[in-house]
């Protein structure tokens, strides 16, 4: 399933947040219950919560600043082997070509830089697409049978 960044499909499903770090309770209950209620294996909820709260905790410190004045949106695409979750900010963007493989020697003792290295360990696809108006991850999970 391929979604453009214009995303000429209306979301099955969309939520808006204020960039507050409290708020990703919110996010993960709602990928537990949209993911549930499609019947997707625990596997697959699970890697899709890690990955989601992940992307919105990013986009909440590093997109946004934590200004709640800019929002978190999350959008979710389902169809019957897919889930395309978009996850953007409206901050100034990043490079994130610049984050470092935590694998590299001087980057074990770096705090962050792991939580994308992940996601592209437990997701199919994961990209990036930077704007002026702020970042947008797209993240694709095909679903196990």
């Amino acid at each position: 399933m391929h979604i453009p960044s214009d995303q000429t499909r209306q979301p099955d499903f969309q939520m808006v947040i204020p960039s507050l770090l409290e708020k990703l309770a919110d996010v993960e209950s709602m990928t537990e219950k949209l993911t549930s209620d499609r019947g997707i294996s625990e596997d697959d909820r699970d890697n899709l919560a890690i990955a989601i709260t992940e992307l919105t905790n990013n986009a909440i410190i590093h997109g946004n600043k934590f200004d709640v004045k800019l929002n978190v949106i999350v959008s979710f695409y389902f169809d019957n082997s897919t889930v395309c979750v978009y996850i953007k900010d409206e901050g100034p963007g990043f490079d994130p070509g610049a984050i470092g493989n935590p694998l590299d020697p001087e980057n074990l003792m770096k705090e962050s830089g792991r939580g994308i290295f992940i996601l592209k360990s437990i997701m199919d696809e994961v990209e990036f697409i930077v704007t002026k108006s702020g970042t947008e991850a797209k993240i694709t999970k095909k679903l196990s049978a």
